[in-house]
């Protein structure tokens, strides 16, 4: 049976969200389903690009604007609310799946307005900065029937939702991410050079990448700080931060005050996520918490040894000794100690690496995670229509 769904993000930025969101409405549309992405707003830019580089109509609403004043914004949020019920209605959309907070909230309130038969939530993990209101709101709403299922994306996720957002637990499922694997037409070679060109790297350099949001949660601020002992080990070693936030400019003061600044390079965000991690020799994920990381998967899919922090989301892949190195969040010495270890040891990296890309490949495919919110589309569907 094939649905009319609408896959209904917050912005149209590069993510993590957005990304799982893109693969999903690739893999359902290519199953036969009639697919819409739509997003709040338009924050990067990206709409035109998107909408052309996938098969599925891509939408901004326009409820949002960053430059624009509160009262403006309010009008735009109201008009933007009129037109995804107008999509709904108009486009007779029978399955609705929400991304994030805001489009949990929004969305689920207009397309239960609308009719929608499907209703499906999904949880990622804490946001930094989130009021606990909305929290509240969010778990009223789910408990309400706004949607008949959340869905966590890891067992982590399951038990925040139930414990402080107060969700009942037969309301919320679990569906591990999944990825599509990551693979390039130019040779792995080719693309290191370019790369390692690019960043004024040495032959015998080696590459330390992170990729993420530059927040609290990420821990960079303890990367920065595991650096100079690296360097005095590697002396040659060159550390990538792929990710835009707001404590960018703190961390690369930072950077310079630690001496580690041509060491370190801040690449914002990147559209060639692919290329870095095949550039690279070493993923390190220092973060304070996790749900399940999307760059985790990716870096492993790409078949990079991992050093990361010993946190819920990121336990559930990586064995410490088997398929990485696992530390304590914020622990400088035991970060700095673990990438010295993996950068010393070329065979370990390349035995990592190995078993990395092997893991994703069995247990976090697209096809694995779609098929299970497809089995779930259909089971509430059947359950609506009796």
């Amino acid at each position: 049976m094939a649905f009319s769904i609408l896959l209904l993000g917050t912005q149209i930025t590069v993510g993590g969200a957005q990304k799982v969101l893109l693969s999903q409405a690739q893999w359902f549309h290519a199953r036969g389903h009639s697919v819409t992405a739509a997003f709040f707003y338009d924050k990067d830019n990206l709409r035109v690009q998107w909408a052309s580089d996938n098969p599925f109509p891509v939408i901004d609403l326009g409820a949002w604007h960053p430059q624009r004043s509160r009262s403006l914004n309010l009008l735009l949020l109201l008009r933007g609310l009129f037109r995804l019920w107008d999509l709904l209605r108009s486009k007779k959309i029978e399955v609705i799946e929400t991304f994030t907070p805001d489009s949990n909230i929004l969305g689920l309130l207009i397309a239960r307005i609308a009719g929608v038969p499907v209703r499906i939530a999904t949880h990622h993990g804490y946001i930094e900065g989130a009021y606990s209101w909305t929290n509240k709101l969010h778990g009223w709403m789910i408990n309400k029937g706004f949607a008949q299922r959340l869905v966590a994306v890891s067992d982590r996720v399951r038990r925040i939702a139930i414990a402080e957002e107060g969700i009942h637990p037969e309301k919320v499922v679990v569906i591990l991410n999944g990825i599509a694997p990551i693979t390039s037409n130019t040779p792995r070679a080719k693309i290191r050079h370019r790369i390692h060109n690019a960043l004024g790297m040495k032959a015998d350099s080696l590459l330390v990448l992170t990729v993420g949001r530059v927040t609290v949660q990420k821990g960079h601020t303890f990367l920065l700080d595991a650096i100079p002992k690296v360097l005095e080990r590697f002396p040659n070693t060159v550390f990538a931060i792929a990710g835009e936030g707001h404590l960018r400019d703190v961390l690369k003061d930072k950077a310079a005050q630690l001496g580690v600044a041509g060491s370190t390079h801040f690449l914002g965000a990147r559209s060639d996520i692919p290329d870095l991690l095949f550039a690279a020799d070493v993923f390190v994920l220092p973060s304070l918490w996790e749900g399940l990381p999307l760059a985790l998967l990716e870096a492993m899919s790409a078949g990079l040894p991992v050093v990361a922090t010993r946190v819920e989301g990121v336990e559930s892949m990586i064995v410490d000794g088997e398929n990485g190195l696992l530390i304590p969040s914020e622990d400088v010495e035991m970060l700095s100690s673990a990438l010295i270890k993996m950068i010393d040891d070329a065979e370990a990296r390349a035995r990592y690496g190995d078993r990395n890309r092997t893991l994703i490949e069995e247990r976090y495919t697209i096809e694995r995670m779609c098929e299970r919110y497809e089995d779930l589309f259909r089971q509430i569907f059947s359950q609506e229509k009796c």
